[in-house]
């Protein structure tokens, strides 16, 4: 406490005792690509000219030339595709740098706006050790994904990934080739697919977009080329959740970018496939649309069926975990415990506002419990503060049913 010596007037500047939880961001990508050491890109030649023949071989529009990305291993923040080019490279012919370029692009075309990317030289170096190497520090990423590569094992470490983080989502990609009898009865767990995880979505089937290599290579054909959809999902999960929020399902929107499907599926294929969770993405009405929301698992997966209800979950649990961090060794009496409320109430009142949380009033949306019940001496003597928080969150309207009968109305 300060001293006072003398008569006098003194101001002193004194905590108000508020410390505003800001919510995290729920839009930043990782990805993951199998890169080789040097990639062949098509290039505008600097030594066209138009006014000779157009010969290929003596005077060619393109030539190729090799690029060199970033070391494996280094991670490279994007915020443009632009960035991302500089160190991964643009449009090329090797498939599974292509799948890379394609995610990217999609991902920043649909919605997103910044994306954490590292390469591997081999696709058996993507495991969860390496994730945790490479994405673990990064608290930003919250969502995972390796284009392309649909590998069951490189699945797994993925989402063993995002369920030890508790903070971040896997948006997985169905393999690209399955036959019609492998598909219409795929579920978790197959020889193709994960287990099932609340903390995962997967997609199906892959999307057919345009590919500039392609088009250079064979300039006489409309250079379509099937690409794998988690970067634009990833895209899109970040658009709706600046649009409307992360509690809005990622669902009902179009892929743009996507100029039709691999497989067209129908609503009697999807009804086998919905259940467990494999989100379809469909030609309706002739917009490619993600139609569906669930995590890989579905009905499975309970209360955490729905790929926004875990997301939320994720938001509010991390929120509150780095808005909270100033509570660490306070004296630990009704004063803490009050300023804790107090903190969480405004932070869930604000979520509430949003409509991420289902209820007329704040009251009947959360309640946050923090007191002498939660904290009994034996608690206190470990050092602990408990704090209890419940909310109820609104839920996808995945089922709209209409009942409609005759009338008869009279005069």
């Amino acid at each position: 406490m300060p001293t006072y010596l003398s008569p006098g007037v003194y101001v002193e500047e004194v905590a108000s005792g508020s410390a505003p939880i800001a919510g995290v961001g729920t839009s930043t990508a990782g990805f993951i690509g199998r890169i080789p050491d040097s990639i062949d890109i098509p290039e505008p030649n600097p030594n066209y000219d138009p006014s000779q023949p157009t010969d290929e071989t003596t005077n060619p529009t393109y030539i190729t030339t090799p690029f060199a990305p970033v070391k494996a291993g280094e991670v490279k923040l994007c915020t443009n595709f632009s960035e991302f080019k500089k160190f991964f490279g643009n449009f090329s012919f090797n498939s599974y740098h292509r799948y890379l370029v394609h995610a990217v692009y999609g991902f920043f075309n649909n919605g997103g706006t910044r994306c954490y990317v590292v390469r591997v030289a081999e696709r058996h170096h993507i495991t969860a050790e390496f994730l945790e190497e490479t994405f673990g520090a990064i608290d930003e990423i919250a969502m995972v994904a390796v284009p392309g590569i649909a590998n069951v094992n490189i699945n797994n470490a993925i989402i063993t990934h995002c369920q030890n983080t508790q903070d971040r989502f896997a948006i997985l990609d169905s393999p690209r080739d399955w036959d019609d009898d492998t598909w219409k009865t795929m579920q978790p767990g197959d020889e193709n697919l994960p287990g099932r995880s609340d903390y995962a979505a997967f997609y199906f089937p892959w999307i057919k977009a345009f590919d500039p290599a392609y088009k250079i290579n064979n300039p006489n054909t409309d250079a379509v080329f099937n690409v794998p959809p988690s970067g634009h999902l990833a895209g899109i999960y970040a658009r709706v959740d600046q649009q409307r929020g992360v509690h809005k399902a990622p669902a009902n929107e179009t892929i743009r970018g996507a100029l039709g499907l691999q497989y067209n599926i129908t609503k009697a294929q999807q009804d086998g496939l919905n259940p467990q969770g494999i989100n379809c993405i469909r030609n309706l009405n002739g917009n490619i649309r993600v139609w569906g929301a669930r995590t890989l698992g579905g009905d499975a997966n309970g209360e955490f069926k729905y790929i926004n209800i875990r997301r939320l979950f994720n938001y509010l649990r991390e929120s509150i975990d780095q808005g909270t961090q100033w509570t660490v060794f306070e004296p630990n009496n009704p004063e803490l415990w009050s300023k804790i409320t107090r903190n969480v109430n405004a932070f869930l009142t604000n979520v509430w506002s949003t409509g991420a949380l289902f209820g007329n009033t704040p009251e009947e949306a959360f309640y946050v419990k923090c007191d002498e019940e939660t904290n009994p001496p034996e608690v206190r003597d470990l050092g602990q503060v408990v704090t209890e928080i419940g909310v109820a969150v609104t839920k996808p309207a995945e089922f709209v049913i209409f009942r409609i009968s005759q009338w008869s109305g009279s005069q």
